[in-house]
């Protein structure tokens, strides 16, 4: 298959995309590792008339690490997350994250932040994005000069595939917050094939004290609703009473899927609270022996 004719550019500069984007408007979309675009493309789903081209920016090629704290430039790509050793000591959820996503070709060339512009619901990296309330920093000609603002997870998804920003708007980095102090995680999905989006996926944290008693607790699920959700568990896990059931049944209550081609409401629910009790067991473990901040990826696949 072969995409719609399109005109390709390739600025020298944010500055440059961002004056590309504001003269060509609705009619133009970015292109960094193409792996959702490309496919639309070919399928004729989408049809822009102009493609931008962002790969050669290297002020976009940037990882930064700050306290713990993960920024990712936009022409990232999802396979550095896997195999850079400092992000997996520093952030072990971001790596242990995106080794769940696809297959390593398709990380070789997609990029972190085209993920989560590109805002499938049932992706891993917008969830996480929303769990650990970090955001996006966008650019955009304004008035004759080059603005930047940062939108946070919760204002950036507004429906699947759709966001807040605007058609003008590049994404140039992505922050994922660093994990607290005595805080555990895991992340777990299933999918009918290893690589396919999940028929439902959880991303979760949770924090102890010092003698080992959960806190507080969040997760984040995919391919549960329109947009990530993010539930607090902490009613399910703080307290003596407190127990898996209760967990079980708080997500189970709290998640409104629907029926689709791949699975029934109902088993998507009962699958995303049998992930919770699951992975809230590993991180658990990870908060109370210390290692959260550890790199514990072996369980996840490569």
């Amino acid at each position: 298959m072969k995409p719609p004719p399109f005109a390709y550019h390739r600025p020298a500069s944010v500055t440059e995309a961002a004056r590309l984007l504001a003269d060509l408007g609705d009619e133009a979309k970015v292109v960094a590792g193409g792996q959702s675009l490309v496919p639309l493309l070919n399928f004729r789903l989408a049809a822009p008339g102009h493609l931008v081209d962002i790969n050669g920016l290297d002020e976009l090629g940037r990882l930064e690490l700050h306290d713990g704290a993960v920024e990712v430039g936009a022409a990232v790509r999802q396979a550095r997350l896997v195999h850079d050793r400092d992000v997996a000591a520093a952030h072990p959820l971001l790596a242990a994250t995106a080794r769940w996503i696809a297959h390593p070709v398709i990380r070789n060339r997609g990029t972190v932040c085209g993920s989560l512009a590109h805002a499938d619901p049932a992706a891993e990296l917008p969830a996480l994005l929303a769990l650990l309330g970090g955001g996006v920093e966008a650019a955009a000609w304004r008035a004759g000069a080059l603005a930047a603002r940062r939108v946070a997870a919760a204002d950036l998804y507004v429906g699947p595939l759709q966001t807040s920003l605007d058609a003008d708007e590049l994404v140039v980095s992505a922050t994922f917050p660093a994990l607290a102090a005595r805080t555990g995680w895991a992340v777990e999905e299933l999918a009918r094939r290893h690589g396919d989006f999940a028929l439902a996926g959880v991303a979760l944290t949770v924090s102890v004290d010092g003698d080992g008693a959960p806190t507080a607790a969040r997760a984040a699920y995919m391919s549960c609703a329109p947009t990530p959700v993010v539930l607090d568990l902490g009613p399910a896990v703080a307290g003596p009473a407190a127990g898996r059931r209760d967990l079980h049944d708080l997500v189970a209550a709290a998640l409104a899927p629907t029926d689709d081609i791949h699975a029934t409401a109902d088993y998507r629910r009962h699958l995303a609270a049998t992930l919770t009790v699951r992975a809230m067991d590993s991180a658990l473990a990870r908060a109370r022996a210390g290692t959260g901040a550890a790199d514990h990826t072996s369980e996840v696949p490569a």
